[in-house]
């Protein structure tokens, strides 16, 4: 594996490895090694243990109102095959998977392979740099899956999600701005915009302030990258 391969591998992650050898066998499939041993087929193992911990104490932590079954399926769409070969190719690390002739081209590269992939990336920076280093890996590229998953389960928990965000990455609370209203009393429209750390963020309509307030975290949410736009949106 080239240098500036290692390089390039190392910028997506936003991790440097002491050991070079672990991320090389990470990217190493078992079609291409001498001996499946020599795949990152092991690896895939530990990282999936991994993974499950860190996103696990993640909902644990960051959502206290939310029961057993709630988390669990919020998991279950987390570490999905698919969530996780979307990661991978959101971090354009396809290109560097050593795979053998014939998988090259197999509809699995983008999807059990990658998927696998992204397992084994995330063990070889657990042996590498700690538990600590791959709990901040996982959280970076999984955090907007997470938020993304919570939206699609519970579509008037926007507020939520913005005030649990800002206290964990920023320690402060988001603001409401009310900034204009429309129509005669008994039929008004609110204009209100969500406000962290002084910044304003794209406001949002609506015919009580309630609703607004949700649709204005939700514009917060969508500039900050932990949303997907609505269709509409985009």
């Amino acid at each position: 594996m080239r240098s500036e391969d290692i390089a390039q591998v190392e910028a997506a992650l936003g991790y440097h490895f002491e050991h070079q050898e672990l991320l090389k066998e990470a990217l190493t499939h078992s079609s291409q090694a001498d001996d499946r041993l020599n795949s990152n087929e092991r690896m895939e193992f530990l990282g999936d243990s991994v993974l499950s911990l860190v996103i696990c104490q993640f909902l644990y932590e960051t959502f206290p109102s939310y029961l057993e079954g709630e988390m669990t399926r919020l998991k279950s769409t987390v570490v999905s095959r698919k969530s996780c070969s979307e990661v991978v190719a959101r971090l354009k690390l396809i290109d560097f998977f050593r795979v053998g002739k014939g998988t090259d081209n197999s509809r699995a590269l983008t999807g059990s392979i990658a998927a696998g992939m992204l397992e084994a990336l995330i063990a070889a920076i657990y042996l590498d740099g700690g538990l600590e280093a791959a709990r901040q890996f996982v959280l970076s590229v999984f955090e907007p899956v997470i938020m993304q998953a919570d939206a699609n389960e519970h579509q008037d928990n926007f507020k939520s999600m913005l005030q649990q965000y800002c206290q964990r990455n920023h320690n402060t609370t988001p603001a409401y701005e009310l900034l204009d209203e429309k129509g005669p009393d008994h039929n008004k429209c609110f204009e209100i915009a969500a406000v962290i750390h002084h910044r304003r963020y794209p406001s949002a309509w609506s015919i009580t302030k309630k609703d607004a307030e949700q649709r204005a975290a939700r514009n917060a949410l969508v500039e900050l990258g932990l949303l997907e736009p609505l269709p509409e949106e985009e």
